[in-house]
């Protein structure tokens, strides 16, 4: 992989419940982390004494965070909706020259700031909410 621009990694969000994905406004950064818990089998008989790990067995998830600017009215009602409703929907977060990770995520947190001479800004956390799927990119 090549390098690539920071903005071009994008979150978007089911704007309607029918796969109509909108890009969330005014992110100025965002990150997605995989994780993958490990379930220890180590035994007397592990060989050399070294430890052994269940192949598939662990929890996984997926976090994502991103802080910006308000821009678009839509996507932040839509953000809020989301989480004042305790609501799973679809998330997408487009990676440069790697591919699209889709799936259910529930915002986690959302924050909002501001300084007296500055902008309004916000930061949101979402946590992956069932099984992601990923489509590389050709």
């Amino acid at each position: 992989m090549v390098a690539q621009n920071g903005k071009d990694l994008l979150i978007k969000i089911d704007m309607t419940g029918d796969g109509l994905f909108e890009t969330v406004a005014g992110l100025r950064a965002t990150r997605i982390s995989f994780n993958a818990e490990t379930v220890d089998v180590t035994s007397l008989e592990s060989e050399g004494g070294w430890r052994e790990l269940l192949s598939g067995a662990g929890v996984k998830s997926a976090a994502i965070s991103g802080s910006g600017v308000f821009k678009d009215a839509a996507t932040d009602e839509r953000a809020r909706q989301i989480f004042f409703d305790g609501e799973t929907p679809d998330f997408q977060v487009i990676i440069p020259g790697f591919g699209t990770v889709e799936g259910a995520f529930q915002i986690a947190s959302v924050e909002y700031s501001g300084s007296h001479n500055g902008e309004a800004t916000y930061e949101l956390a979402l946590a992956s909410a069932g099984a992601l799927s990923f489509v590389a990119f050709a």
